[in-house]
């Protein structure tokens, strides 16, 4: 949920399966590279996610990623995406803050549309835009999201009797909890954080929804590596052939501090 400071930057929130509304410090850069498993096939299938971060001041940072799994047979490079976050709102006080962003995205995607669900980190072509709210109380944030997305058509991998998803409404909230240090002495000192995230989407056109509970596991070490693992699993719901239905989540991040300019 946070690290004790990105050295002189004031503490984030580091939310496993969705963003918040603080950015990363400015001058920055963040390479990550996230493993997903999804066992709702017939066999096991995974996705491999490269990106890269830029924090270009305090308020506005970009990510560029590159999607590539083996889910169509074949491993092979899906697509990309682009996105962006503004904040636009931050409230400061001694032991708590509250921010406000916009963020934006734009993907594409090679693979052929089988599910109703639209998720533009790999499945499908498209644009997405909303907002996120976050609330931290010192050991302890708390996180919104509210977006939109519309996919992009494509005849050429649509295929017969199966869903074509157009828009879908999606919506978050999601937990943070510092466990470990007990006593904040200095930034070199590991972090481990707890989260509890509900992850939900809603097909305005057919009326199909869910909504997915995702535990997750985060060890920060010396406020510039990260480490993430997490679980997400269907609460309730009725959209169908979901790839993102029963998925775990692993990630590795390294940031590096005023290397831009």
């Amino acid at each position: 949920m946070l690290i004790g400071a990105y050295k002189s930057v004031s503490a984030q929130e580091l939310y496993v399966f969705t963003e918040p509304a603080s950015n990363m410090p400015k001058k920055s850069i963040g390479v990550r590279i996230t493993n997903e498993g999804m066992f709702n096939y017939p066999g096991y299938v995974s996705r491999t996610i490269p990106e890269v971060m830029i924090g270009f001041s305090k308020n506005l940072m970009m990510h560029t990623q590159a999607f590539l799994s083996d889910m169509d047979g074949k491993y092979r490079l899906e697509g990309g995406s682009l996105y962006a976050k503004y904040r636009f709102l931050s409230l400061d006080e001694a032991h708590s803050h509250f921010r406000a962003s916009a963020f934006g995205r734009i993907s594409t995607s090679r693979r052929p549309t089988y599910t109703r669900d639209i998720n533009l980190e790999g499945d499908n072509s498209g644009v997405q835009g909303g907002l996120i709210f976050t609330q931290l109380l010192h050991k302890l944030a708390l996180s919104s999201t509210l977006g939109f997305a519309h996919a992009f058509e494509n005849s050429d991998r649509q295929i017969a009797g199966m869903p074509q998803p157009k828009n879908m409404l999606s919506y978050s909230l999601s937990s943070g909890y510092l466990v470990l240090p007990v006593v904040y002495k200095d930034y070199k000192q590991p972090n481990f954080n707890v989260y509890l995230e509900l992850l939900g989407k809603t097909d305005p056109g057919s009326g199909q929804s869910y909504l997915d509970i995702a535990p997750a596991l985060q060890m920060v070490l010396n406020s510039a590596t990260r480490i993430d693992f997490g679980y997400r699993f269907q609460a309730t719901g009725n959209m169908d052939n979901r790839y993102t239905k029963n998925m775990y989540l692993l990630r590795a991040e390294f940031n590096f501090f005023n290397v831009l300019k």
